[in-house]
Order: C-alpha cells, then sequence, then structure tokens
C-alpha cells in the first residue's frame, strides 16, 4: 500500500504563492503517474495538474500559466508551485499518484489510486 503524505498548506494574500509538496512512501515515483486534485465542499474534487510517466504535464484551464507541477527525480517526492494566488483558489488540495508503466493521461487521472491527506490552501483578498 502506497502512502502520500503531504506537507501543510498555508494562507497567502491574493497575487502571492505558495508551494505544496507530496511524498510517496514508496523509493521512486518513477513510472507515476501523479496528479495534485482540489475541492471546496459541497463541490465535487477538480483534477488542477497532472503529470505523466513521461513528465508531460496538463493543467486545468483555470490554472494554466499560473500552477507547475514538478517531480523529484532523485527522490520520491512532487510539488505543486501555485502562483498569482486568488481567493479562487482557496480549497482542500490533494496528490495522487499511481503506478502505470505503460502511461497515462488527463482522463485517467480520477482513477489514481493512492490519495493524500488533504492539505488547506486559503487566499484572501
Amino acid at each position: 500500500q502506497v502512502q502520500l503524505d503531504q506537507s501543510r498548506g498555508g494562507s497567502v494574500q491574493s497575487g502571492g504563492s505558495l508551494t505544496i509538496s507530496c511524498e510517496s512512501s514508496e523509493y521512486t515515483i518513477n513510472n507515476y503517474c501523479l496528479c495534485w486534485f482540489r475541492q471546496v465542499p459541497p463541490m465535487a474534487q477538480e483534477a488542477v495538474a497532472a503529470m505523466d510517466t513521461s513528465g508531460r504535464t496538463t493543467y486545468s484551464d483555470n490554472v494554466k500559466g499560473r500552477f507547475t507541477i514538478s517531480k523529484d527525480k532523485a527522490a520520491n517526492t512532487f510539488s505543486l508551485l501555485m502562483s498569482s494566488l486568488t481567493p479562487a483558489d482557496t480549497a482542500v488540495y490533494y496528490c495522487a499518484a499511481d503506478y502505470r508503466p505503460g502511461g497515462c493521461t488527463w482522463y485517467d487521472v480520477n482513477s489514481l489510486a493512492y490519495k493524500g491527506q488533504g492539505t488547506q490552501v486559503s487566499v484572501s483578498s
């Protein structure tokens, strides 16, 4: 069973930046599909950034150009750098991952098996 441990979120002012990270219990996250979701209850979770096993990244339209998903190849951690934050980005953010040696696409993100515990990100105006 893979465990994902997320870093703490935080509170920032509008226009600010914040990075959150996710550490896997596995030795490596090579050949893993990675994703960051966010949720504002009672809305459904929304995928905002994903990385496939080749390192290609995909973003939802409402964060494209502001958020960056990255992976530490030397370790077992991946991160989400969030810039130009607005109050609309306030949510609980979750990381997710799954071993997919055959690759994955944006349409696979909702089937990733492992998920972090969630971390609150709050943006004030």
